[in-house]
């Protein structure tokens, strides 16, 4: 495994993590043998990075990584990180909420720190201009999220503060550039150049790639994350997350499944898309991690091997990013 170093700190990430999300199903569901034969075979792999959130289940992704953890004795060999997500109805008071989703966390998972805590929310110039989102205010302001981090940081419960980069892009480039964040986790695929105006999914008027490129700028770690766009990139059925996303509905994964089709077609025979993907985001694009949602140990060794692979050739970068989008939008998948 490949490590690279966390933006300014001297912190280090594999460049393959372990994504505990909804989409593989794996952390989320009840499985309990899988979890920790994949669990126990990514940290023999050199995966010690494990991303979680309070949302993912509705907490039991981070029970179950809690319990995997402990009974397979390796608290002490992996790193955590997991999220904060604010609702509407907790923004009166940003702090107390911010601490008591943080400590209900710490309960579920098992541990008094984690490495990592980040916000889940989206940043756009008004509150609910997308599900959710909070203002800059409410995240750079007094008693905001960040006041909130950074005394959990000076307590020494957490190492890293992080968000995520779903939002606008003024809104954003106003946390990247004015706040104390290490990291941003930034929806980034091999599919990128060809989704239009999919480009933005999740957020308002986000360029990803531009996003990730600024967040190097500012020496922030970029979090790859949807690194298999939901799946469509695997030929994989749509999850039940998927079914009721608000942020990357079932059009867009309908729509991404015909567009692998499409760029299937360019790719050597040895080169899968799924490979496609993790070479372009850990080699071309240059983040610090990407996160898998794996569900199986044989699916850690095959991301493995597309890392050794090194980045995408220009040339077949080049042939993707000129393929049509026409014929590739809504309608087209139906």
């Amino acid at each position: 495994m490949q490590y690279r170093t966390l933006g300014e700190s001297d912190s280090t990430l594999p460049v393959i993590s372990f994504g505990a999300g909804p989409v593989s199903g794996l952390m989320v569901g009840r499985n309990a043998t899988a979890q920790l034969e994949t669990i126990s075979h990514a940290v023999d792999s050199g995966i010690n990075y494990f991303d979680t959130a309070a949302t993912y289940g509705s907490g039991r992704s981070e029970t179950a990584l809690g319990i995997a953890l402990e009974t397979l004795h390796l608290r002490d060999r992996v790193r955590i990180a997991t999220k904060v997500r604010l609702m509407p109805e907790q923004l009166g008071d940003i702090g107390r909420a911010v601490r008591e989703s943080f400590e209900s966390s710490c309960r579920r998972l098992g541990v008094e720190r984690v490495m990592l805590l980040q916000l889940h929310n989206s940043i756009t110039e008004n509150r609910n201009d997308l599900p959710t989102s909070l203002t800059v205010h409410d995240v750079l302001g007094r008693d905001g999220v960040v006041s909130e981090f950074e005394k959990l940081r000076q307590e020494g419960r957490i190492d890293h503060i992080g968000f995520t980069g779903l939002g606008d892009r003024n809104s954003l480039r106003k946390v990247i550039s004015n706040g104390p964040f290490e990291t941003a986790q930034v929806p980034l695929h091999v599919l990128l150049p060809l989704t239009g105006v999919d480009a933005s999914a999740g957020s308002v008027d986000v360029n990803y790639r531009e996003l990730s490129l600024l967040c190097h700028d500012y020496c922030i770690g970029v979090i790859g994350i949807r690194v298999l766009a939901g799946g469509a990139l695997a030929g994989q059925k749509p999850s039940a997350h998927t079914h009721k996303t608000k942020f990357f509905p079932m059009d867009l994964y309908q729509r991404d499944r015909n567009r692998t089709e499409k760029m299937a077609q360019l790719l050597p025979e040895t080169i899968s898309p799924v490979a496609a993907s993790i070479r372009y985001v850990t080699g071309n694009l240059q983040a610090t991690t990407a996160l898998i949602g794996f569900s199986t140990p044989t699916q850690i060794d095959q991301t493995i091997t597309a890392l050794k692979e090194g980045p995408l050739e220009e040339a077949l970068v080049q042939q993707i990013e000129t393929l049509p989008v026409s014929g590739m939008q809504e309608g087209e998948a139906d």
